[in-house]
């Protein structure tokens, strides 16, 4: 799961390179573009920083500002971005486009679609205020969505599923609160996890981005651009949807989350998209679909914390358990893995829960 930080830029300096040698790659790697790519090489600055373990810079140019991604290949493999980049500008989205690649050393120029996310242009106070940028949101989704062939992304079956709904158990509750489950817990968290996957595994495939949210798009005129689209897959057509309603750091109330909701399931049903004729089972497989990744993310959060030094994310944890709280409580087949999620937290049962806010 890839999350950009956006940071102030700051001017390029020694301090950004902690081994020598690869600040020497790439010196060597940007002095060999710059005459035909027409960048300033002294004008090179930090763009923003990512939960994984590369990060991203910015370089002046003759035709505009240009983006350097900086992924060290024995930490992150860049053949899945330059992949997807390339089907999503096929389709006809606005992604960055690769105009460099140094594959052995990890560096790579790609086009800069500004520096304003949608998550920067929200307003969190008033929701119907966002309703233009949600509505191009959408349609990059159905445009996304509309591209997609099997065969050509990962699969996102049941064991990457599995894989994934893992993470909570072995980082959230073993590593972080410290919990070893009894027998009767742990077949709770089984069946839970058993009965997720199967709602899941029901809809129909498309392209799925995985981290389609505010802070991965960005403002650029009519058109979104859409980015850190490296781990998409080929996999249930409610993921992305849910992914952008029910956002990682920004909270929605349920009435919001409706509106866009329906907003999507109606484009989509025009485009041809196989999001079904009944709207209620559409939302619900949102919802199971919202949860699987919900449980997910509040595992990686905490491995990010405890195994890379990155405690910043773990102040959205509680807006990860209210919507694990919120989805269980609103189906009968949930409420022992609420019980469970209550007993983890420490609070006493309620009859409702607000939709994630925290």
């Amino acid at each position: 799961m890839s999350l950009v930080q956006p940071h102030a830029p700051e001017p390029f300096a020694s301090p950004l390179w902690p081994d020598p040698e690869r600040e020497a790659a790439f010196r060597n790697w940007l002095a060999s573009l710059a005459a035909s790519q027409g960048l300033d090489a002294s004008s090179v600055r930090l763009a923003s920083a990512d939960a994984s373990f590369r990060r991203y810079l910015r370089v002046d140019g003759a035709q505009g500002s240009r983006i350097i991604m900086d992924a060290p290949p024995d930490k992150e493999n860049c053949q899945p971005f330059v992949k997807v980049a390339k089907l999503m500008n096929g389709a006809g989205l606005l992604a960055p486009e690769v105009l460099a690649w140094d594959e052995p050393n990890g560096f790579m120029l790609l086009s800069d679609l500004g520096t304003q996310t949608m998550m920067q242009a929200i307003d969190p106070a008033q929701p119907e205020a966002n309703l233009g940028l949600y509505l191009q949101a959408v349609d990059a989704l159905v445009t996304w969505q509309s591209a997609s062939q099997a065969d050509v992304l990962p699969p996102y079956d049941q064991a990457l599923l599995s894989r994934e709904l893992g993470l909570f158990p072995e980082w959230y509750l073993g590593r972080y609160r410290g919990l070893t489950l009894d027998p009767a817990q742990q077949g709770t968290l089984d069946a839970a996890f058993a009965a997720i996957m199967a709602q899941n595994l029901t809809w129909p495939q498309v392209y799925v981005h995985r981290d389609f949210m505010p802070r991965n798009l960005m403002v650029a005129g009519e058109q979104l651009g859409v980015l850190d689209f490296q781990d998409a897959v080929y996999g249930p057509i409610t993921y992305d949807v849910a992914s952008l309603m029910r956002d990682a750091f920004l909270s929605w109330d349920e009435d919001f989350c409706l509106d866009i909701t329906v907003r999507y399931w109606e484009r989509a049903r025009r485009a041809g998209l196989p999001v079904g004729d009944d709207f209620g089972e559409f939302y619900r497989g949102v919802e199971w679909m919202g949860l699987q990744r919900h449980l997910k993310v509040a595992g990686i959060f905490a491995r990010l914390t405890l195994r890379d030094d990155k405690p910043q994310y773990l102040a959205d944890t509680p807006r990860f358990i209210g919507y694990i709280r919120a989805t269980c409580n609103r189906y009968r087949e949930l409420k022992p893995l609420l019980r469970l999620v209550d007993q983890v937290e420490g609070v006493a049962a309620a009859s409702g829960y607000a939709f994630g806010r925290v």
